[in-house]
């Protein structure tokens, strides 16, 4: 999962008292050390890493991006995720590099090899490091300038990097431009929704970022503060706000691109919605994007948001008034699957301005008597409606309620239900639907959890859209109370003959409510009223192609198929020769969009076995991640085919239940067990429990007591061995595991080692894709080793490892550099190097050992032993011409 989210000058009357350590950066290692970014298109970018002091013993890892060529650009900070790095966005940062900005990236205080504490962009401190980074890029001469200080800057990111670039705008005034995406512009709102506290989100933010130690001491103390009483002060609420864009709400005037995500419990819609009118009040230009994704997984856009912010850029950086910079407002919608390879079909619909989150609002009636019901003592069992960190890692929940697969789960006797009549005609919901109910309460302190269901016809399962729920802290309930409920922005489609449900329910797995046990009364005091953002339109779809052509050619086409004898199938048909083979690839090949030369993956084909534990190999770049998307069927290959058990694979293909995969990681309720974890991670599979196979697939990863604890309590293995269990529920015949010992110290990766082995010594099979070549060594039985797209050979390690142009000559004393030159200018000799004892060479082709004897005993060499010497790190370097 990713949250995977300067000065004051001229704007607060007393900057240098807030910069603890003065504005000037100081450069402390890597200045002048430029390197070319890898680009087959003009112009090169160039790269700088270095390490600047902020001041207070705080360091900042910097990566600065300049085109080639000479000139000024105008320059872009573009920061990352919370929890991430500079690393994240340094594909972005080369692209905007090549369209001509001068790009700096940073990773944040505590991420990534920056030190510090992690301050929740603290204006004296994350919002204070960026105005120095911004004094930085006004000195270097590849940067335009407005005036002597004042870059022309933009500054965009998303989650935790979307913040920083609003709070960059609010603080310093030499900002001129910001693209933010997915973020908040009130912290407090966000994680303390209407005085309710968000637990969950707030426990993987903790954890994300380290734990509580790596946190600046107050920020610790206010968390375990909350989490222990379930409910927030205003003391924390303080902390977040002051932290948060909307504390300088007036002065952000920059042109102002927010791009929000519709899956995203985490950040919703409503955040974006206040940013756009405050900064829109202050007479800035502001557009605004819902995005089908967001943190709670989905599709985010990623390449259309990239070049709507260049344009973004382009106009109000590069002053091109020529720049498209898109719709005042944009929504994407989903509207069903693509047959061909089962993708969410997205669609984009508009408007000339933004509509807000009441536009052309209608009431719909709901029916329902007065209704009582429970809040349970410690508030358990809790009613699901989204699941933080799970999301991402799976699938989108959200997505899939957007496709019209319910996941919510609410409990009987704990939730109140209010009902529409059937609509009569299809009814689009764009933004906020509002009702007020009267709630009395046999405690003073209520919580109560809005949520609004789609109800199909017969007996289709209700769908919450986008999973989202409003949580709302009643006070004063025990005397009876009025409140107004604002459920979340959401953009969904009601279906003719439908009805809309309203829920109000006790309990929430996301959110803390009191833990008292107390009975809960509720009637409705009005309709629901829902916006349907009558001036936002959809484009129309263009008619297929086929609808012009097919009448006049399929005369031509019958021809055809008569002629070839071939037939199209919506898949090939089972091969029974391979019903027993995990894996079989053949010509496989993946070009990169838009650039028929360019191969991902080019002509591989390569065959597993049962009871194999395969090491896919190869540097960055080779095509391993490309090969192991196709596998699982998340992209289509351009050529070729992969068979599982003589399946072939396409997106959605069955056979894919027998393939369980590990691929980033796998994000975990912080509060729940690891057993609890996966249980809850099962279910939402909506596989029979009895197919999960929990205590085989926990015996093979070897966690023991640990199962009972709660998953904050784990340590990096631990975690690691709990992802590799969730891979192997159902205990999958293929099991695919990419990088499974990152982060991991020698003792755990051992562990994890031992892990595969004892999954694939049940006839089972493991493809793991790992840079650590030691490791791999030990742990797999077979090789495929890949570069540039291509095969470079597959086969046993022992093979492998065994069959190398590589002796180690024994000396009887050490030998000098001449002699080391000498032998390597020998005939069938490609290179010799010196060792401690004695020389390692490596043969050309056509080179053999006998003939290197005769020619060492002929330089007087004193030879003591000549034998093969070969790991698997020779091999691989060998085998890929040492381009790793």
């Amino acid at each position: 999962m990713d949250l995977r989210l300067p000065g004051f000058r001229g704007l607060l009357r007393r900057p240098r008292r807030l910069l603890a350590a003065g504005a000037a950066v100081v450069v402390l290692a890597g200045a002048g050390t430029w390197t070319a970014v890898a680009s087959d298109d003009p112009p090169p970018v160039h790269r700088a890493d270095r390490v600047m002091s902020m001041g207070g013993g705080v360091r900042l890892d910097t990566s600065y991006f300049t085109p080639g060529g000479t000139g000024r650009h105008p320059a872009v900070l573009l920061g990352h995720g919370f929890g991430g790095s500079k690393e994240d966005v340094r594909q972005q940062a080369a692209d905007l590099a090549r369209d001509g900005y001068a790009v700096l990236t940073w990773s944040a205080r505590g991420f990534g090899r920056s030190t510090g504490r992690i301050g929740l962009n603290d204006p004296r401190g994350e919002v204070a490091d960026v105005s120095k980074l911004i004094d930085w890029l006004a000195r270097q001469p590849q940067v335009l300038l407005d005036r002597p200080g004042d870059p022309r800057v933009g500054v965009a990111g998303a989650s935790y990097g979307g913040a920083i670039s609003l709070l960059a705008a609010g603080y310093d005034h030499r900002v001129d431009a910001i693209a933010p995406a997915i973020t908040y512009w009130n912290l407090a709102d966000a994680l303390f929704p209407n005085g309710v506290f968000k637990k969950l989100w707030a426990g993987v933010f903790l954890n994300t970022g380290g734990g509580c130690s790596r946190f600046e001491p107050g920020l610790c103390r206010m968390y375990q503060r909350v989490a222990e009483s379930g409910k927030p002060d205003a003391e924390a609420r303080r902390m977040l706000d002051e932290r948060s864009p909307s504390a300088v709400a007036g002065r952000i005037r920059v042109p102002t691109l927010l791009v929000q995500g519709q899956s995203d419990s985490l950040f919703p819609l409503g955040q974006a919605d206040a940013a756009a009118r405050a900064i829109r009040a202050n007479g800035a230009p502001v557009d605004v994007d819902w995005i089908a994704g967001g943190h709670d997984g989905g599709d985010l856009e990623t390449d259309r948001v990239q070049a709507r912010v260049t344009a973004w850029f382009d106009r109000y950086l590069k002053k091109d008034p020529g720049a498209g910079t898109g719709p005042a407002f944009r929504v994407t919608r989903t509207g069903g699957v693509d047959s061909t390879d089962g993708a969410a079909l997205l669609r984009g619909a508009s408007a000339s301005t933004y509509p807000g989150l009441t536009s052309g609002q209608r009431t719909v009636a709901l029916t329902g008597r007065e209704q009582r019901f429970q809040n349970p003592a410690g508030a358990n069992p809790p009613a699901v409606s989204s699941l933080p960190g799970l999301g991402g890692s799976g699938g989108s929940l959200a997505q899939l309620s957007a496709l019209g697969v319910g996941v919510s789960l609410d409990f009987p006797g704990q939730y109140a239900s209010f009902e529409s009549t059937p609509v009569s005609s299809d009814l689009r919901i764009t933004g906020s639907p509002t009702v007020t109910v009267h709630t009395t309460s046999t405690s003073d302190d209520a919580v109560l959890f809005a949520k609004l269901y789609d109800v199909g016809p017969g007996r289709a399962r209700p769908v919450l859209p986008a999973q989202l729920v409003d949580p709302v802290r009643v006070t004063g309930a025990k005397a009876g109370k009025d409140v107004s409920l604002t459920l979340p922005a959401i953009d969904h489609e009601v279906q003719k003959g439908h009805r809309l449900r309203l829920v109000l329910a006790s309990t929430d797995l996301g959110y803390a409510s009191p833990a008292a046990p107390a009975t809960y009364t509720v009637s409705l005091r009005s309709g629901l009223k829902v916006p349907t953002a009558p001036a936002v339109t959809t484009g129309a779809a263009p008619l297929p192609a086929w609808v012009w052509w097919l009448p006049a050619a399929g005369a031509l086409i019958a021809l055809a198929l008569l002629l070839t004898a071939r037939r199209r199938t919506a898949a090939p048909a089972p091969d029974p020769e391979l019903a027993d083979v995990p894996l079989q690839i053949t010509g496989l090949s993946k070009r990169y969009a838009g650039a028929a030369d360019r191969y991902a993956v080019r002509d591989v084909s390569f065959r597993v076995e049962q009871g194999q534990v395969l090491g896919l190999l190869g540097p960055n770049g080779a095509g391993k991640t490309t090969t192991l998307r196709v596998l699982m069927g998340l992209i289509r290959p351009d050529s070729g085919e992969i068979r599982v058990f003589g399946h072939a694979i396409r997106p959605g293909a069955p056979v894919l239940s027998r393939v369980g995969a590990f691929v980033e990681g796998a994000g975990f309720l912080p509060h729940l067990s690891g057993r609890e974890n996966l249980e809850l991670y099962w279910r939402a599979t909506g596989r029979p429990p009895e197919d999960a196979h929990l205590d085989e697939a926990l015996r093979i990863a070897g966690l023991g007591d640990a199962l009972a604890r709660a998953v904050r309590t784990y340590s990096q293995g631990m975690r690691q061995r709990l992802a590799i269990a969730q891979a192997m529920l159902g205990l999958p015949d293929l099991l695919i595991l990419d990088e499974p010992t990152n982060g991991l110290d020698p003792p755990q990766i051992r562990e994890m080692r031992e892990v595969m082995i004892r999954y694939a010594a049940g006839g089972r099979t493991v493809i793991v894709s790992s840079h650590l070549l030691a490791e791999v060594e030990q742990s797999c039985t077979h090789l495929v080793v890949m570069d540039r797209g291509r095969l470079v050979q597959a086969g046993p390690v022992d093979e492998i490892v065994g069959s190398g142009d590589t002796l180690l000559v024994g000396t009887a004393v050490p030998l000098d550099e001449p002699v080391a030159e000498k032998v390597s200018a020998l005939p069938g000799v490609a290179s010799a190097v010196r060792t401690e004892a004695g020389l390692l060479v490596r043969l050309e082709s056509g080179g053999t050992a006998e003939r290197l004897v005769v020619e060492l005993v002929r330089l007087e060499v004193p030879v003591a032993s000549v034998g093969p010497h070969r790991r698997l790190e020779d091999a691989f370097l060998t085998l890929i011409g040492g381009s790793a």
